[in-house]
């Protein structure tokens, strides 16, 4: 009986002490999710790119637990300029904003609700941080070079060309042409010899036709050297120049309309749909439709520069680096800041940019993002590494990126004079007056 009760006694023990033990253990798990700092992220990637972003959240969260990321999607960047505008209000603001490239990042950093990123790194210095690539972050530094944002949607314009197409029209896919006037001819192979209905497309039709079309060519898209001047200096506002070079290839684009060369155009990335389908042979648009082109297991397809006129200019220039950047939001707690400026150095890791880069097609953030990229990745897509490769130079003065205040304003005007011009409602030397005359008066407005 004694022996009974003993046992009972120690069954009883033990089951406290488990008791105890479970309950101290979600204790210090409970402890261990409170202490986890919350940071909010808002973005408008969509498809391919907004599955990776979502990938890489996910794997910051699990591998640590002192930073959790909430990741918050919006349709477009003025729906979330709209709702953002109301949460600053209330101050319920996100941590982190993409903001797309406005040119005028001063202006933008100059808003109280912004805090410039060069401030946060003050407090919470990144390794490293002279890894950022010069060319790849221009657009979101100031004229003293200061960093203002997190460059990590960083892109530029390229040709994307499908390879199965030109063997099948008997062109050389690893040497596509590096001229307009070249790329003529391998269109109308594409369209006569592989019968294609949509030899040739393009996104982002403002960036190709118009803002590239100067760099590339080694020549200036506005007056005071792109604009900078402008900002150094304080001089007068900056005005757009469509000279011959302009005339000249807006009507080289409107014959190939005519002709059917040239049959889908948009100021957004709708034209990247068709060339994932394989129903152009030919896109120009940003390097960062690339994440959903490499997703597409039916597409096989180079990369190549955007071409430039050889009666212009020897060799072709460098594009503008643009695209979009991830801005820091005032009015955070510090321990807020700390993790905001914690979760912008995991991204900033070679490891973390270099797959970053290769799975959306986004600049790589710093040289050893590069260096860190798989050998095997650049082989699989022609042309692709000697693209990548040209932009770890310093920019040239042309390539530098370009300055005007109410952009936002100016490049719908641009995009209705391209419309207009490419549909034949307005000759080409008209609808490029057009626009200059219209941004010159967007841009004086204050």
């Amino acid at each position: 009986m004694k022996n009974l009760q003993l046992a009972g006694v120690a069954r009883a023990m033990f089951a406290s002490r488990r008791a105890w033990l479970f309950g101290a253990a979600m204790a210090m798990a409970g402890a261990a999710n409170a202490a986890a700092v919350e940071i909010q992220v808002w973005h408008t990637l969509t498809d391919a790119n907004k599955a990776e972003f979502e990938k890489l959240a996910k794997q910051y969260n699990k591998e640590q637990d002192q930073v959790r990321v909430t990741l918050r999607g919006f349709a477009s960047p003025s729906a979330l300029e709209q709702e953002a505008v109301s949460a600053v209000k209330a101050k319920k603001g996100p941590n982190l904003l993409q903001l797309t490239d406005n040119h005028s990042p001063e202006v933008v950093a100059q808003h109280k609700a912004v805090l410039p990123l060069y401030e946060l790194l003050a407090k919470y210095p990144i390794k490293d941080l002279n890894w950022f690539v010069p060319a790849t972050s221009s657009f979101t530094r100031d004229s003293k070079g200061r960093l203002l944002a997190f460059p990590w949607m960083a892109e530029v314009p390229v040709m994307f060309y499908n390879t199965a197409a030109y063997k099948k029209a008997g062109l050389d896919p690893n040497k596509p042409a590096r001229t307009w006037v070249g790329l003529q001819g391998e269109l109308l192979k594409l369209r006569d010899v592989a019968d294609i209905d949509c030899p040739y497309a393009s996104s982002d039709q403002v960036t190709v036709h118009l803002e590239n079309l100067a760099p590339v060519n080694n020549q200036q898209f506005t007056s005071n050297n792109n604009g900078l001047d402008a900002v150094t200096k304080k001089s007068a506002a900056p005005a757009m120049q469509f000279d011959t070079l302009y005339m000249r290839h807006i009507s080289l684009m409107v014959s190939w309309k005519r002709s059917l060369l040239f049959t889908a155009h948009s100021a957004d990335n709708a034209s990247d749909k068709l060339f994932a389908k394989g129903e152009c042979a030919v896109l120009t648009a940003n390097t960062g439709a690339f994440g959903q082109f490499i997703n597409t297991k039916s597409l096989s397809f180079g990369v190549a520069p955007l071409p430039y006129y050889d009666q212009v200019t020897k060799d072709g220039g460098k594009p503008f680096v643009s695209g979009s950047a991830l801005w820091v939001l005032e009015g955070h707690p510090q321990a807020e800041e700390k993790a905001t400026a914690q979760f912008l150095a995991w991204l900033s890791k070679p490891v973390i940019a270099a797959e970053w880069h290769q799975r959306t097609g986004y600049l790589p953030l710093t040289e050893a993002a590069f260096r860190a990229s798989d050998v095997s990745f650049y082989d699989r897509i022609p042309g692709v590494q000697a693209l990548i490769a040209s932009m770890r130079t310093q920019p040239t003065t042309n390539s530098r990126g370009f300055r005007m205040a109410n952009y936002t304003r100016i490049e719908p005007v641009l995009n209705q004079q391209l419309n207009d011009a490419f549909e034949g409602k307005v000759p080409p030397v008209a609808a490029l007056n057009n626009a200059a005359s219209q941004a010159r008066s967007i841009a004086a407005q204050r």
